[in-house]
């Protein structure tokens, strides 16, 4: 642990962080891009069934047939939320037109529950063929964290969440776990909807506004700031002028390309 700030008596749960953090007694971190490296894995899963959606149901604008883009349209259509919102939304932006289905949909493109279903089908194909890491820099901070005795939650609208914290050797490293199988039992709604954080904070038993929130997507930070949670921190992988940009516009109080540079010096 490192020194504490003037004036901040050493061991306290801030003691080493950034000084936004003071105050700071709980943090809830996203899953997936910023504990783990799952997010290409979605990103990538997602590019192969949108793109059969396009092929299979071209829209009747050349310019929205144009391939899924694992990096801009993940990040603003599909990034933090479930599966069937994030296919209804890209889906609805490249206009094409499927009827919802139902869940128990085959992976296919004659419905949305279907494009979702062959997400979920190349998700987990690669997932059990190449496995998942946790970043070094999250690790890093999640062990100042735990020395400092500051709780920590993990949060993901997927229902994979306690399976690649287990696989990325950091479950250990948080109090509760809230998931996509939480929400569907719980009936909480999906980002920007700030439900899963309140739920995740109920269980640490924090207030919004003492804990704070550590999130990629956009929806997701939009969620942390709807829920009242302070600080709300951006994480921008994308290292562009843009993402960070887009992070503060919904909302994130500051902008990091890596959780460990929340550590103090």
């Amino acid at each position: 642990m490192t020194a504490a700030a003037p004036g901040e008596p050493a061991g306290t749960p801030h003691a080493g962080l950034v000084p936004r953090w003071n105050g700071v007694r709980a943090v809830v971190f996203d899953t997936d891009g910023v504990i783990t490296d799952s997010a290409r894995v979605h990103a990538a899963a997602w590019q192969l069934a949108f793109d059969a959606a396009l092929r299979d149901r071209p829209p009747a604008d050349p310019a929205l047939r144009r391939p899924f883009d694992p990096v801009e349209d993940y990040r603003r259509h599909v990034d933090g939320k479930s599966r069937i919102d994030g296919a209804t939304d890209f889906l609805a932006a490249r206009r094409v037109a499927l009827p919802l289905g139902g869940p128990g949909d085959p992976p296919g493109t004659g419905s949305v529950w279907e494009v979702a279903a062959a997400k979920e089908a190349a998700f987990t194909a690669h997932l059990a063929e190449h496995g998942v890491e946790a970043y070094p820099g999250t690790v890093h901070l999640l062990d100042r964290l735990r020395r400092a005795g500051v709780p920590c939650a993990a949060v993901s609208a997927s229902r994979h969440a306690r399976d690649l914290l287990l696989r990325a050797g950091v479950r250990d490293c948080f109090a509760c776990v809230v998931d996509g199988a939480d929400s569907a039992r719980l009936g909480l709604k999906g980002k920007p909807a700030p439900d899963l954080f309140l739920e995740a904070a109920r269980r640490l038993r924090t207030e919004p506004h003492e804990t704070a929130v550590v999130e990629d997507a956009l929806a997701g930070v939009e969620a942390g700031r709807a829920g009242g949670f302070a600080p709300v921190v951006g994480v921008d992988r994308t290292g562009t002028e843009s993402g960070a940009a887009d992070l503060k516009r919904c909302g994130a109080h500051l902008v990091v390309r890596d959780p460990a540079e929340l550590l103090g010096p």
